[in-house]
């Protein structure tokens, strides 16, 4: 036991940011809260916003979640507290500890090696999982800013396999016998979903400087797009709409705040680009902490917008805020909001496949996953092997998957991260209290202990198929670490740590 809770020396992980071989330190402050806004806004407030709102059912019409309604502000507001908690020690953390990993770096220093791979494995549900949703999302949105135009691609071409088995709609459903069929299996597979993913691991390849330059554009865009969709929106409140006001009680919005917590989760990815921070001590703090703060308020005043506009029922659609606006007659603001959508999912793609690498990056630079997953590009100096690797496994899963169900799976694994990392900011402050903390949590121990309660609040919102999903990856996680992490650990052997060549 004692030698699965081996923490690694803070020292150490300072001294491997700073490795001639480590990557590149390219961003500042500015580039970190364009990458929290690129993260943040996108696939919860152009597509889950309307599953929170109106709730979601399933396939025989029974009640999977309960929906917010107009009280989705309040869904907000509870994320944005429990979030902001996390946040604070997301940031103390990580001015310490400026190294690609993230949760998993945080908690190898602080609760050990055995925690510290179960974060690392988790974290693959946050980012990869979580763009399978996005992507898909984004094939939505695609598709509907074709049909404005007037060109319609086949369906069975632009829905996945999971998505027409568990859909509800008995149209979608029907494409299980509609489709072609090869050897009797329905061909239907998400082709806008799965080049998205390519273009993206692309552009990713081509250097941290580049990926930052384009999301900096992307975001740009969509914050015009947001401020249009809410001046538009403005002219068309029916404030009947907001009744009632919370149709479903505390349970809709605790049930729509699971949902949306989806949507939240970019200002973790932040902290993997520590290593590639410039004055990360400074930066890093700033990029968490002003990218959280402005995205709640971006999603507050559009949630109220959105639910003004159209009966609250009426938004469980894919593209909820396209459908707002043509309800309210502005067609043209329409396609506008859904080229909006694209550019803005495109970001999140951008930011989640930018992090997934660098955790894979940080285990195999510890010798918990063979040492090709920490190789550097010689010339664009980012984790290449990982970053194909990642965009290979999101593409082909968006080509068949279904979006529902990776949302909950990265919700539940994104919140046992924040509840460690809580937890990670209490053990360091015990074990190591003399360390110098560039940014220190106020009134530590509330914020921490308050964190972690609303973390696991928002986890016992969501279904009961998600944490046995959830048991069963981490059971999966477990296998891998004892055949193969716990014997190549570089903690228990004396090979020097280095950079990732």
């Amino acid at each position: 036991m004692k030698s699965l809770l081996a923490r690694k020396p803070i020292s150490e992980l300072l001294i491997e940011g700073d490795h001639p071989n480590a990557l590149k330190r390219e961003l500042g402050a500015g580039d970190l809260i364009m990458l929290a806004i690129g993260a943040v806004i996108g696939a919860g407030i152009f597509g889950a916003i309307g599953t929170a709102a109106a709730g979601q059912t399933g396939p025989g019409g029974e009640v999977v979640r309960y929906g917010a309604g107009p009280a989705l502000v309040f869904s907000f507001l509870l994320l944005g507290a429990a979030c902001a908690l996390a946040a604070l020690c997301y940031a103390e953390l990580a001015s310490m500890i400026p190294q690609a990993g993230s949760a998993y770096a945080y908690t190898y220093a602080t609760l050990g090696e055995f925690v510290a791979w179960i974060i690392g494995w988790d974290l693959i549900l946050e980012y990869a999982v979580g763009n399978v949703a996005v992507a898909i999302s984004w094939g939505d949105y695609f598709k509907s800013l074709l049909t404005s135009f007037g060109v319609d691609l086949p369906v069975w071409l632009t829905t996945g396999y999971r998505t027409a088995l568990l859909s509800p709609d008995p149209a979608v459903h029907g494409l299980l016998q509609t489709a072609p069929h090869i050897l009797g299996i329905p061909i239907l597979v998400n082709i806008p979903a799965f080049a998205i993913v390519g273009l993206i691991t692309w552009l990713l390849l081509l250097g941290v400087r580049e990926s930052a330059t384009a999301n900096n554009i992307m975001v740009t865009i969509k914050l015009i797009v947001l401020a249009l969709f809410i001046i538009a929106g403005l002219t068309h409140i029916n404030t009947a709409n907001y009744h009632p006001f919370a149709p479903n009680g505390f349970r809709g919005v605790h049930q729509g705040a699971a949902i949306v917590f989806f949507a939240y989760i970019g200002f973790d990815a932040i902290s993997t680009a520590a290593e590639e921070t410039k004055n990360p001590q400074r930066n890093l703090p700033l990029g968490i902490l002003g990218g959280l703060a402005i995205c709640t308020v971006i999603y507050v005043i559009v949630g109220a917008v959105l639910t003004g506009m159209v009966p609250y029922t009426e938004l469980g659609v894919a593209d909820p805020l396209a459908k707002a606006l043509n309800s309210a007659g502005f067609t043209t603001v329409g396609w506008i909001v859904a080229l909006g959508a694209i550019v803005s999912m495109a970001a999140v793609l951008l930011v989640f496949q930018y992090g997934q690498p660098r955790i894979f990056f940080a285990m195999a630079r510890d010798g918990l996953l063979p040492q090709w997953a920490a190789k550097l590009h010689p010339k664009y100096r980012v984790p290449h092997i990982t970053t194909l690797i990642t965009g290979v496994f999101v593409a082909v899963w968006s080509l068949i998957g279904d979006a529902g169900e990776t949302y909950n799976l990265t919700n539940i694994g994104t919140l046992f991260a924040f509840a460690l990392v809580c937890a990670g900011v209490l053990v360091l402050r015990y074990t190591d209290p003399a360390r110098p903390r560039p940014f220190r949590v106020p009134f530590v121990w509330p914020v921490a202990v308050v964190g972690a309660i609303l973390c696991g609040l928002v986890m016992y919102g969501l279904p009961g198929e998600t944490w046995v999903r959830f048991a069963v990856w981490l059971a999966i996680g477990l296998v891998l670490y004892f055949s193969y992490g716990y014997r190549h650990s570089r903690i228990r052997n004396t090979a020097p740590a280095g950079g990732g060549q």
